[in-house]
């Protein structure tokens, strides 16, 4: 029978042995999932299905389709569509970039201004906005322009006979985009550090400077993306103009299936001019990220 005395002690650099490392030179074998490559073929196979369904059903016309794709009416649609997204979107922004200097401001009425109108137009649907800014003359039937305390009046007219439906989209989309605006921006210049202003300021530099040169070059980072998906939703959004009888893509495909009842056709018309806009400001989005982003992955790198 072996006592204690009889085992014999393990050394210490025995005990602590690390294991051998795996030879440089053997080949790495990739650890094999058999349920992703599954799932891989199973989605190509329903994706494929899916393709090969659109382009042998008849009911969506693609000889129409490729007819209609490039006609005068569904081109001058685009572009009135086109430049509803650009100038809602630029005078939003402008107008958003101003809200969000209020909102961040030491004035109290100018936060509470700033934030009642943000409140206000992000709280209601867009097509509630529209449909009361076409309305407008109920309220105001005229708009005036005159000196104060009952002075002689320099401009007069009548509210319907101002603001036709193409103003009262370009106003409705500007005001609305605005609001989203200022909450894109003031969050980008929440991003940049405290204390780089307070560097700036003991440098001796102006606000304008610091602004251009430090705030926005660095808030620019936070707001691209989001600018960027506020673009797409904006030109998305412009179909609802339709309903004020605004000649854009949607409205414009409306008035030809109205005419040769081929519904399916110049939808699908509407649809991949929207899928080929899109796609190419998603393109303009991403280069743009990356320029603003290089003194990231420059430090990153370093």
């Amino acid at each position: 029978m072996a006592t204690s005395q009889d085992v014999l002690p393990v050394p210490a650099h025995a005990a602590a042995r690390p294991e051998p490392l795996p030879d440089p030179g053997a080949p790495i074998v990739a650890r094999r999932r058999p349920g992703r490559v599954l799932t891989a073929v199973l989605l190509a196979v329903a994706a494929a299905a899916v393709l090969e369904s659109l382009a042998r059903n008849s009911a969506f016309q693609w000889a129409v389709v490729g007819h209609y794709f490039t006609s005068t009416a569904v081109l001058d649609g685009l572009l009135l569509t086109l430049w509803l997204t650009a100038a809602t979107l630029g005078a939003g922004f402008l107008l958003g970039t101003l809200l969000a200097v209020c909102r961040m401001s030491d004035n109290p009425v100018l936060r509470g201004l700033s934030w009642a109108y943000i409140w206000v137009f992000r709280s209601t649907p867009p097509l509630v906005q529209l449909l009361f800014f076409f309305n407008i003359g109920a309220l105001y039937p005229t708009l005036s322009l005159g000196l104060p305390f009952g002075g002689p009046q320099l401009l007069h007219a009548r509210t319907v006979n101002l603001l036709g439906p193409t103003l009262t989209a370009v106003i409705g989309l500007t005001l609305l985009e605005a609001a989203f605006a200022a909450e894109v921006v003031r969050a980008g210049i929440l991003s940049v550090e405290r204390g780089q202003l307070e560097a700036a300021q003991a440098l001796g530099l102006g606000r304008l400077r610091v602004l251009r040169r430090i705030v926005l070059p660095q808030a620019m980072r936070v707001i691209v993306p989001a600018a960027g998906n506020m673009l797409i939703s904006a030109l998305k959004g412009t179909s609802i103009v339709s309903v004020l009888a605004v000649h854009d893509l949607l409205y414009s495909v409306q008035l030809v299936y109205n005419q040769t009842y081929q519904i399916i056709p110049l939808l699908t018309v509407a649809t991949l001019w929207y899928l080929v806009v899109t796609s190419v400001l998603a393109v303009g989005q991403h280069y743009l990220e990356r320029h603003f982003a290089r003194g990231e992955r420059s430090g990153g790198a370093a």
